[in-house]
């Protein structure tokens, strides 16, 4: 069984995260530059099985999607061209930053820390991750 991978697509920068072989634990893996996200799943696909990219999508209160789509449907476009194998779920990330925030403080993660936009991307795919995880867990 492969891995799952999230997606936190951005105009500037692409939080990733990633579950065990066993789809069990979501992981927070890195942050990467949006210019250089296909490149870096191609490395990782070469050395890790992966199944599924989780893409997040951005929805408003209203369940409509945001602004921001017209920049990641481009983006799952080059998913599917240079990954064709692999599957692409799309996955409601309304509320992901503020709450990868709160994890942040929660966890005790100092201010200057706090304000690593990295790092709200990377927690923001977690987040992603884990819910999807839950889906399965509850679908099943």
């Amino acid at each position: 069984m492969g891995r799952i991978m999230a997606i936190d697509y951005g105009q500037k920068r692409v939080g990733l995260a990633v579950t065990d072989e066993n789809r069990i634990i979501a992981t927070p893996l890195t942050t990467v530059s949006a210019h250089e996200c296909i490149n870096y799943l191609k490395d990782y696909v070469l050395n890790n099985v992966v199944d599924i990219f989780v893409v997040g999508l951005p929805k408003q209160m209203n369940n409509k999607d945001s602004d921001s789509v017209k920049y990641i449907n481009p983006f799952i476009k080059q998913l599917k061209k240079n990954f064709p194998e692999i599957k692409i779920e799309r996955w409601d990330e309304r509320f992901t930053s503020k709450m990868a925030f709160q994890t942040m403080i929660d966890s005790g993660i100092g201010k200057q820390k706090r304000q690593n936009k990295a790092l709200v991307d990377t927690i923001s795919a977690t987040i992603i991750l884990q819910s999807y995880l839950e889906s399965l867990t509850y679908n099943r």
